[in-house]
């Protein structure tokens, strides 16, 4: 796959059907991009401790569903119930940074050395490489964050729910913060922190991978399909949103096997998953399921428009008159 589309009877000229990694000014797609993604965390943040909080119960015992679990929380911790841990998660900008700078550098060196020719698959490629470099940064600030979100689960929810026994009342989110980061070290050691990081790998290495492949097979099979005058930004949207609906639902038993691994510090996957499919039976694969769609969905969508946004911001002028909104 060429990154330059041939010239269209509609336009008149030809386009970049991706703007690669070497075409961009750094200093201005960097900044933008952690800008970007700082904004979206801020924005979707709360679908992800509503979604954490679904697959931590067991059963419907706190919560029914998201809507459920959205008006509770509001309603007895209000607004800050719903960005517990965000300051912590925060700190997955790092990861980020690596995470797309990996992600693109693979890509560009597939290319540049002409080890692979089609864009599907250096996709998948840089997207598997980049969740390995992105996840060994963040699962530690995963592993605190998700400690925090559970507090305050409502009422009629197991201890399993504050493992770590955390003691709200009276402290600031700093010392809340600061108590379970030493908590876990005091049980578990540096390990406590890379707790349920296999799992994570297992989950979020293989979704990236196939959430690239599916985008770029996404797009292809768009271009095809739709007319040629239709927007190209809109066309990776809408891309970027399927992908993440299909990885969404091919890898949600995984993904609760992660939670529950690093907040209910189980021993193994396999034990994990087997105390799980006696609790759940063929509920894992529904469970927390909703709150999981909406927030990839919403979250594909948003991150790919700003992007491929920034992308065309940063493109190096002598590539600007090949791009196309």
């Amino acid at each position: 796959m060429n990154s330059l589309d041939p010239a269209s009877p509609a336009l008149g000229v030809p386009f970049l059907r991706t703007i690669e990694w070497e075409m961009m000014d750094k200093s201005k797609f960097f900044p933008l991009s952690m800008m970007s993604s700082f904004s979206v965390r801020c924005a979707l943040y709360p679908l992800t401790v509503v979604k954490t909080r679904l697959q931590i119960q067991r059963h419907n015992e706190a919560y029914k569903g998201m809507m459920d679990a959205c008006i509770q929380i509001r309603k007895s911790e209000g607004m800050r119930g719903l960005y517990k841990g965000f300051w912590v998660s925060a700190a997955q900008l790092i990861s980020g940074v690596f995470y797309i700078s990996t992600y693109e550098g693979v890509r560009h060196i597939l290319k540049e050395r002409e080890l692979v020719s089609d864009s599907r698959i250096r996709g998948m490629v840089g997207g598997a490489a980049a969740s390995l470099v992105g996840q060994s940064i963040v699962v530690p600030f995963d592993v605190i964050s998700q400690h925090i979100m559970i507090l305050g689960q409502a009422k009629g929810a197991s201890h399993a729910t504050n493992p770590l026994g955390v003691v709200v009342e009276g402290r600031t989110k700093f010392q809340i913060a600061a108590y379970v980061t030493a908590e876990i070290y005091r049980r578990d050691g540096l390990k406590g922190y890379y707790r349920g990081y296999t799992a994570s790998l297992c989950t979020y290495v293989p979704n990236s991978a196939m959430w690239w492949l599916l985008y770029h097979f996404y797009q292809d099979e768009l271009h095809r399909l739709l007319p040629s005058g239709c927007s190209h930004l809109m066309i990776q949207c809408i891309s970027g949103t399927m992908g993440g609906f299909t990885t969404t639902l091919l890898t949600n038993p995984l993904d609760i096997v992660r939670a529950r691994l690093q907040v209910q510090r189980i021993g193994s996957m396999s034990r994990t998953f087997r105390e799980l499919w006696a609790e759940e039976g063929m509920r894992i694969f529904s469970k927390g399921l909703s709150a999981r769609l909406v927030q990839s969905a919403v979250y594909s969508f948003a991150i790919i428009l700003s992007y491929e946004s920034i992308k065309r911001l940063s493109i190096n002028d002598e590539y600007r008159d090949l791009v196309r909104w």
